[in-house]
C-alpha cells in the first residue's frame, strides 16, 4: 500500500508542475496608448449598504475617462438601503441603479449586462476595493487583446491569525492555478468578483448558466465559452486590474462557502476542470487515509510524511510565485502548517456541500 500511494500522487504532481511552469512564463500587462473602449461595470447587491460606498468611491477616482465607462449597480430585492444609497452617490457621472428582473446573483448579473450600453463588461462584488488604474487597465487590454473573457486578479485581505493567514493562502493557490491553466489554454476557473466579458459573448451563452443555480455564473460561463471558443479567454497579469475582498469572518462562513463552491462541481462540463478536481481530491483522501491508518501501523506515519512532503513542493513552488506577484511573499512562513490542516480542511468542507440548495450572500 505504500508504494501504491505514492504511485497514486504522481498525477498530482505532474498536473501542478505543468501549471507552476505555465505560470511562471506568464508577463505583467503593460499599457500601451491610452485606451478608448466603453466599459460597463455591473455590480450585484444584496444588503450591502455597508460595503457597497467604498467601493463607488473607489470607481469615482479612477484614471479613466468618466465618459468611457457606466457603472450599473442591480439591487437584488435587499432589505437594506443599497438601492437609496447608490442613488445618492455623486461620484460617478453614469450611474444607474436598477431592480433584478429575476432572483439571485446570477439572474442579477443577467440584468445588468443585458441592460448596458458597452459592447464589454465588468463585473465585480460590492464588498470589493479596486486601485484607480482598475479599468483602464482592463480596457486596455481588453482593447488591445480583443478577448471574449478577461480573468483578472482576485486576492484576500482577510487580517491576522493563522485562519486568515490560511485564507489567503488557500485563495492564493487558487489564483496560481487559475492563472497556470489560463496561460495554459486550458482555464478552469475564474471569479466574478472581477471578471471582464464581451456583452454578446454573455448573451449568447446566457441560457448555458444553470439557472436552477442561484450563482456559479461565473464558473459556468467560462466553462461554456471555453467549448465554443478556448482561445479568447485570457488571464490578465496586472497588479493594477486586480480587486480587492474579504476574507470568511470566521470558520463555519468559510466552510459553508467553500461548500458552495463545491457542491457546484457536479454541474461542470468542461473535462480538465473535473479531471483536476478529481486528482486533487483523490491525493488528498489518500493523506487523511494514510494518517488514520498510522494509528493501526505507525509505519504509516511516515509514508504521510512522504507524502505530504513531496505534494508540497509544487504547491509551495505555486504559492512561492503568486505571493511574489501580490506583495503577499510574508505569507509562505504559514506554508507548512497550513499544508497539515489542508487536508482537514477539505474533508471538513465537504457536509457543507451538500446543505441544499445554495445561497448568495449579502
Amino acid at each position: 500500500m505504500e508504494w501504491l500511494s505514492l504511485i497514486i500522487l504522481i498525477p498530482y504532481l505532474y498536473h501542478i508542475i505543468r501549471i507552476w511552469k505555465a505560470l511562471s512564463g506568464i508577463k505583467a500587462f503593460r499599457i500601451g496608448k491610452s485606451p478608448c473602449l466603453f466599459v460597463s461595470v455591473i455590480i450585484a447587491c444584496h444588503n450591502e449598504e455597508k460595503y457597497l460606498p467604498c467601493l463607488l468611491a473607489d470607481i469615482s477616482v479612477q484614471e479613466y475617462n468618466q465618459d468611457l465607462y457606466e457603472v450599473i449597480v442591480v439591487d437584488d430585492n435587499s432589505t437594506d438601503t443599497t438601492a437609496e444609497t447608490a442613488r445618492s452617490f455623486k461620484g460617478i457621472n453614469n450611474l444607474r441603479v436598477i431592480s433584478n428582473s429575476g432572483k439571485g446573483k446570477k439572474q442579477a448579473v443577467s440584468t445588468g449586462v443585458e441592460a448596458s450600453a458597452g459592447s464589454f463588461a465588468v463585473t465585480t462584488d460590492a464588498d470589493c476595493r479596486v486601485g484607480s488604474k482598475w479599468l483602464k487597465t482592463i480596457a486596455s487590454f481588453a482593447e488591445e487583446k480583443h478577448p471574449v473573457m478577461t480573468i483578472n486578479p482576485v486576492v484576500i485581505n482577510a487580517g491576522r491569525g493563522f485562519f486568515n493567514r490560511f485564507q489567503e493562502l488557500e485563495f492564493l493557490s487558487l489564483q496560481g492555478i487559475t492563472a497556470g491553466t489560463a496561460a495554459l489554454g486550458d482555464p478552469v476557473m475564474c471569479n466574478g468578483a472581477n471578471l471582464g466579458i464581451a456583452k454578446e459573448a454573455w448573451l449568447r451563452n446566457a441560457g448555458r448558466l444553470h439557472d436552477e443555480l442561484v450563482s456559479g455564473e461565473d464558473v459556468f460561463l467560462l466553462h461554456s465559452l471555453k467549448s465554443e471558443d478556448g482561445p479568447g479567454i485570457l488571464w490578465l497579469e496586472s497588479a493594477d486590474a486586480a480587486a480587492a475582498t474579504r476574507g470568511s469572518l470566521n470558520l463555519i462562513s468559510f466552510l459553508r462557502q467553500r461548500g458552495r463552491w463545491i457542491s457546484k462541481a457536479g454541474y461542470y462540463s468542461d473535462r480538465y476542470t473535473r479531471q483536476l478536481g478529481i486528482v486533487t481530491f483523490v491525493t488528498i483522501l489518500v493523506q487523511v487515509l494514510l494518517f488514520l491508518c498510522g494509528f493501526i501501523n505507525p509505519g504509516f506515519f511516515t509514508v504521510f510524511a512522504v507524502c505530504t512532503l513531496l505534494k508540497s513542493v509544487p504547491d509551495f513552488l505555486i504559492l512561492h510565485n503568486t505571493t511574489g506577484r501580490y506583495g503577499k511573499r510574508e505569507l509562505l512562513r504559514w506554508f507548512f502548517p497550513s499544508q497539515l490542516v489542508y487536508p482537514l480542511y477539505v474533508i471538513s468542507v465537504l457536509p457543507f456541500s451538500f446543505r441544499g440548495r445554495s445561497v448568495w450572500q449579502g
